[in-house]
């Protein structure tokens, strides 16, 4: 690999001069060499990767290639032939190239930037991008959400399939991932369940060229020791371009966490006010194994098969003590009370999936693949509680046992059809199918018994949902300039559960048409312009549609009675099978500069119009459970909502705009987001988690004098607040998180990385405030967050 580092210019004026030709040849040769050693890689290692019908974009650089040279004839016969050893070259387009000739907007993370930071879960690596927002505590990754948009607006795909409920991306370690594609607006292959954007994970790939790695490393937060280990091997399989992809993953993480909330509850009519004071403790243990491997072989000239199986295991346990403190001591409107509980909890799950691709191709322009996929998950969790009242050492009150067993099966199959046209077209076809299948089991008692809302709905849940597809899409050049693609997209998804107490069905269709385009403003120009318009679509998730009523604790059913009355901060909770899918007709344009020492500047813009949306909503209801009405949680198709935005990022060598600088890598982006939701007044009738803005800041330098690269970014939220509904509004605090590694490099195949991760620690909190007709509960939660250290041995065998 030739690595090119250009120091700080030279103090003379002719010095300078020299510097600046030479970074401007180096500047015009790097396209070349790039084009070079990708096409010396087809030519190669062809056999690493099935052929794909070129995209438009792609036979029109070919065209521009000149034919390779000929090898000279050997003319004399006695002359021995030369043994030459076997050299392979190996090119592959940066991240900057791959986002650049993508016709819809594309953002490609590769293995350079995934571990630049040695962060330990891949929700940590996104929170860096433009317009990405994570959940959770600040320093512990969580839900990803792209443009501030939660509540499943994101699709989120591993290898593009989904995966079954219970993962998360928080299981899968950064060593595992080759890549992370980041797409603004939805395309009829990848899916149109994509209002917010799609986020694809490509795990590790199988190549041609021999690879070894092992990585050790452990992390400690508040002296709680995580450790981790990982191995990847890549070789060949066969000398007729088979290989293979091995990566294993072992962690073990503990973690210590004090959660302290506050509830307020003020009788508007007479003044009065009743509190409840919670301080909790929990101490949590998580360990996890995870194996992916892809092994790729050839079949014959231009057919290829691989397999990919994913395996993902995860054990847990969990210690919870609570301590209640009120005001009055003891409530008066009837609902149950303890003044302390201790809960231990353990966790289990385990998914396995096998996909299989089969690639032909049939000429030079044709080509149709195949690919099949089978998944198994099983969860498992065992909760135990004790709630207390009185002296210390007392009995406990109530106890509780809920264990619950859910296992997922699922099937998918795949054909895609490519045709690389003579009229600068190239059409993409195929039909999807896939199937899930849930078998949920739950047993609780209570005091020994069972619990009444098991026996009032059933223990046992079975739920399947059927997904067909059908797209077609077309992307084609118009002269040098101009790039389209045009897409449509059709799918139906049924949903079906049974239960003792109730059967539930939902279907839905939609068709999304989808239509892309970009133009370069000059045939040379690293400037280009990008326009989409959309339609794309949110289904609703199995468990908003079929989740049997929950009978809220602190207002329980007397034995072989009806319930009485609850409050609304006290709400039952229940599905929805009536629910419709939510609509977004979306428009994206943006602006991008590509510079010369690598990098890019660009401004980008959007809005999507929702129709359909969904939020949960606490209302009074006349219920099967009770004697008189209750309040229920359910999830509503409650109107429209509208969303845009604006997201700028600069990612440059700090060199290139100021001539005395050092070679620093500066990555930086602001994004800016506002939405209204209609039928609930402002001003902040926003979309629900979507924060007004989201920034990051980081910059790295390779030091000349030692084999040491230093590194840092922030990444900052602000504070947030959310109207839910006419009763509810919401907020979170501000989250801002500093990051920090030292990277050194003991020799070509041995390094060493020390990070640091949330450096600045601050403590987060978010809370609640309900009004109603005659109440104002008011309620608040908060807790510490820490600093993470990890120091990691990476080496190349």
């Amino acid at each position: 690999m030739l690595e090119l580092d250009l120091s700080r210019p030279s103090r003379t004026r002719r010095n300078q001069k020299r510097a600046q030709r030479l970074s401007c040849c180096i500047a015009a040769l790097l396209p070349l060499l790039a084009t070079s050693l990708a096409h010396a890689q087809v030519e190669s290692v062809a056999a690493n990767e099935a052929p794909q019908a070129p995209s438009a974009a792609a036979s029109a650089a070919k065209r521009t290639l000149p034919p390779p040279a000929k090898p000279a004839s050997v003319s004399k016969a006695n002359e021995q032939p030369a043994q030459l050893e076997r050299v392979e070259l190996s090119g592959k387009a940066s991240d900057e190239v791959a986002r650049r000739a993508s016709t819809a907007s594309k953002i490609v993370i590769g293995r350079e930037e995934i571990e630049r930071f040695g962060d330990s879960t891949v929700g940590e690596v996104l929170k860096r991008l433009p317009g990405v927002t994570t959940g959770g505590r600040p320093g512990r990754g969580g839900e990803v959400r792209m443009r501030g948009m939660g509540s499943g607006f994101t699709q989120i795909l591993v290898n593009g399939e989904r995966m079954p409920p219970g993962f998360s991306l928080d299981q899968l370690p950064p060593d595992q991932v080759e890549r992370i594609e980041v797409m603004r607006a939805p395309t009829a292959e990848f899916g149109a369940r994509a209002v917010a954007g799609t986020i694809n994970v490509v795990l590790r790939e199988a190549l041609a060229k021999r690879l070894n790695e092992v990585r050790m490393g452990v992390s400690s937060e508040r002296s709680q020791l995580r450790p981790n280990a990982s191995w990847s091997r890549s070789d060949k399989l066969d000398e007729h371009g088979g290989a293979y992809t091995l990566s294993i993953n072992a962690q073990q993480g503990d973690t210590l966490d004090e959660l302290n909330s506050r509830s307020l509850t003020r009788n508007l009519n007479t003044q009065a006010e009743s509190s409840l004071l919670t301080q909790g403790r929990t101490q949590a243990s998580r360990k996890g194994l995870n194996l992916n491997a892809r092994l790729q072989w050839k079949l014959g000239e231009g057919e290829n098969f691989n397999l990919q199986p994913f395996v993902n295991a995860a054990r847990g346990s969990s210690d919870n003590a609570q301590t209640f403190s009120r005001t009055p001591a003891q409530p008066t409107d009837g609902s149950y009370f303890f003044d302390r509980s201790s809960a231990q909890s353990n966790s289990r799950f385990d998914m396995m999936r096998l996909n299989s691709q089969w690639t032909k191709t049939l000429d030079e322009s044709q080509r149709i693949e195949l690919r099949a996929g089978l998944g198994r998950a099983q969860a498992q969790s065992d909760t135990f509680t004790q709630e207390y009242l009185g002296a210390p050492g007392s009995a406990a009150i109530r106890t509780q046992q809920d264990r619950s067993d859910s296992r997922d099966r699922s099937w998918s199959l795949n054909g895609k059809y490519s045709n690389q046209m003579e009229n600068e077209h190239s059409l993409v076809a195929g039909m999807e199918a896939e199937g899930t299948q849930r078998e949920q089991n739950r047993d609780c008692l209570q005091n020994g018994s069972t619990c009444r809302g098991q026996l009032e709905f059933g223990d046992l849940l079975s739920a399947g949902t059927q997904r067909l597809a059908a797209y077609v899409q077309d992307e084609w050049s118009v002269g040098k300039q101009w790039s389209f693609y045009a897409g449509l997209r059709g799918e139906t998804i049924a949903t079906r559960s049974q239960s003792s107490a109730q059967e539930v069905k939902n279907r839905s269709n939609v068709w999304t048409p989808l239509l892309h385009g970009v133009w370069k403003l000059d045939e040379k120009s690293r400037d280009q312009i990008r326009a989409s318009l959309t339609r794309s679509y949110r289904s609703p998730n199995v468990q908003d549609l079929i989740a049997q009523p929950s009978i809220n604790s602190f207002y329980p059913c007397p034995d072989g009675q009806l319930c009485g009355a609850n409050t609304i901060d006290h709400p039952d909770r229940a599905g929805n099978p009536n629910l419709l899918p939510e609509l977004a007709t979306g428009i994206d344009l943006a602006y991008e500069n590509y510079l010369s020492k690598g990098g890019i500047l660009s401004v980008s813009a959007f809005v999507r119009q929702i129709s359909n949306l969904i939020r949960n909503d606490t209302r009074l209801e006349n219920v099967s459970w009770a004697n008189t009405q209750r309040y229920v949680t359910r999830p509503q198709n409650i109107g429209n909502a509208k969303t845009y935005g604006v997201e700028l990022e600069a990612k440059f060598r700090l060199d290139e705009f100021i001539d005395e600088a050092w070679p620093v890598q500066v990555r930086s982006n602001l994004s800016l987001f506002r939405s209204s939701v209609d039928g609930i007044p402002g001003p902040n009738n926003k979309l629900d988690q979507q924060p007004s803005a989201t920034a990051n800041l980081g910059a790295d330098y390779r030091l000349r004098s030692l084999p040491l690269r230093l590194g840092g970014s922030i990444n900052w939220t602000p504070a947030n607040t959310v109207q839910q509904s006419l009763e509810t509004e919401a907020n979170t605090s501000r989250k801002i998180v500093l990051d920090a590694f030292a990277l050194w490099n003991i020799d070509r195949d041995m390094s060493l990385r020390l990070s640091a991760n949330n450096l600045a620690p601050l403590d987060y909190s978010n809370g609640s405030q309900t009004l109603t007709s005659d109440s104002l509960i008011t309620k608040s939660s908060s807790g510490a967050s820490y600093t993470q250290w990890q120091l990691r041995l990476e080496i190349k065998i």
